[in-house]
């Protein structure tokens, strides 16, 4: 499968701004770095074993999830394959119980094929040691370049947030995704990125 991308119009989200996130360039280069790594497998069993940090790391890309909420995942009843969805179940104050969030098709599209090769391994591709987790993303981070403020896995939170109100996506949405359960804490990447009206409009070609 291709290299997966996704960039939001702005070439260096990070510079300057009070909420820690990454820039479209980052964000590209530590994909790249998981992505290599888990190519250079160089054998089954590892291969095995690098997919499912693979894997882990792509829902918290595109989910914007908390590391807790991903690695809880059961990709046997918590992935809806047909409609591109993923259940996430909330396990702190400030979040919703379970919710509903979509998922690039090309994501569960790379679950399928792990699943294909290593069905033994259905129902627990996720269930992954925080720890340990924390350990291959700062390795990878490492790779990529990236400082060592930002090299945690809840910098793809922000990361995902700052990207969707770039995008244009209504605050409320962004809030639903993330599982807040106040909409003013969805608001402080909002406010303190100083992203407005204008600079989505004019990205939009509507100035």
């Amino acid at each position: 499968m291709a290299k997966i991308v996704v960039t939001t119009g702005q070439t260096e989200a990070g510079v300057g701004s009070p909420v820690a996130h990454l820039s479209t360039s980052q964000i590209d280069q530590l994909t790249e770095a998981f992505r290599i790594w888990n190519d250079a497998a160089p054998s089954t069993y590892i291969r095995r074993v690098r997919g499912r940090y693979w894997l882990a790391f792509l829902l918290l890309r595109f989910t914007g999830a908390r590391i807790g909420e991903v690695l809880r995942i059961d990709d046997t009843v918590d992935i809806d394959f047909r409609h591109g969805e993923v259940s996430l179940m909330g396990g702190s104050s400030d979040a919703q119980g379970q919710r509903i969030v979509p998922v690039p098709g090309e994501v569960l599209a790379r679950v399928i094929d792990y699943l294909l090769e290593f069905p033994l391994m259905q129902g627990k591709v996720f269930a992954l040691d925080q720890g340990n987790f924390r350990r291959e993303f700062y390795r990878r981070s490492e790779e990529a370049q990236i400082p060592r403020e930002l090299s945690h896995p809840h910098i793809l939170r922000h990361t995902r947030a700052i990207e969707l109100l770039k995008a244009g996506v209504p605050l409320t949405v962004v809030q639903d995704l993330l599982g807040h359960s106040l909409s003013s804490t969805t608001a402080i990447y909002l406010e303190r990125t100083e992203i407005r009206a204008t600079i989505i409009l004019r990205d939009r070609g509507l100035l």
